[in-house]
């Protein structure tokens, strides 16, 4: 399934408060506003996408706890983007320094920071554009890294501040590189 717009018009804005209690309104929903007010509509994943994501979070999750060097999300957190977006990856990460900086009131609502570390899992019925142009928009909003993994096609198009896309074919792992000091995810799931 692609994701459904919903055009807001000029007239009509959606400001943050709106937005949550939309979202709280709507938990079975998973909502996220660009930059210019759209909401987007994701729909839920399949079966093998719904067990590459627990794989893929799981991996974090257990290296952030060993390392303790940040805080995991998972797909049902938002995060409120500098450039006024508020998004949800499949998976990210933010340095304790980073989220400690944040006053406990906007660790309880959508974080307003982009995180260090993001990832987007394509679904089977995904169009790739779409998701690529999230990835940039991390990016525009100082991630330090990111990964969207094709699995239909077995590549990674990795991200980086300031780098051009460099896209890899059937990787084996990937490395969390400076961002995610000696996390190691194994794909070997992933493919299969």
């Amino acid at each position: 399934m692609n994701t459904l717009p919903i055009n807001i018009p000029p007239s009509l804005r959606v400001t943050d408060e709106q937005f949550e209690q939309l979202a709280s309104a709507n938990r079975d929903l998973r909502l996220e506003r660009s930059a210019t007010g759209k909401l987007i509509v994701m729909p839920p994943t399949g079966g093998n996408t719904g067990k590459r994501n627990i794989d893929i979070e799981g991996q974090l999750w257990l290296w952030n706890r060993q390392t303790k060097l940040g805080v995991t999300f998972n797909s049902s957190t938002a995060f409120r983007l500098p450039n006024g977006a508020i998004r949800s990856p499949d998976a990210a990460w933010v340095s304790q320094k980073r989220w400690n900086a944040l006053t406990p009131e906007q660790q309880e609502t959508f974080p307003p920071l982009c995180p260090d570390f993001v990832l987007e899992l394509r679904s089977k019925s995904d169009n790739m554009e779409p998701l690529r142009q999230k990835m940039q928009e991390y990016i525009d909003n100082q991630l330090g890294l990111g990964w969207l993994i094709d699995p239909n096609h077995k590549t990674v198009e990795i991200y980086r501040l300031n780098q051009p896309v460099e896209v890899l074919k059937s990787p084996k792992t990937l490395s969390g590189e400076d961002v995610l000091p000696g996390f190691v995810l194994d794909l070997e799931f992933v493919w299969n």
